[in-house]
């Protein structure tokens, strides 16, 4: 199956696994974008695939 192109917040929010207020969070403070079409807030796939990889990785305690 291939991947959209770009994905409503609820629909982010499952194909990341982040909650719907740090999705909210990321775009207030521009490090996600999104775009509006008529009422509905799309995020481009790549964008967050993007967003996801930026973020920093988890490093174990020793």
């Amino acid at each position: 199956m291939q991947a959209p192109i770009a994905v409503t917040i609820p629909e982010a929010v499952k194909a990341s696994g982040m909650s719907r207020t740090s999705i909210y969070e990321a775009l207030k403070h521009g490090h996600l974008t999104a775009r509006k079409a008529g009422r509905r807030t799309l995020i481009c796939y790549a964008d967050l695939e993007a967003y996801l990889a930026g973020l920093p990785a988890y490093q174990a305690e020793a």
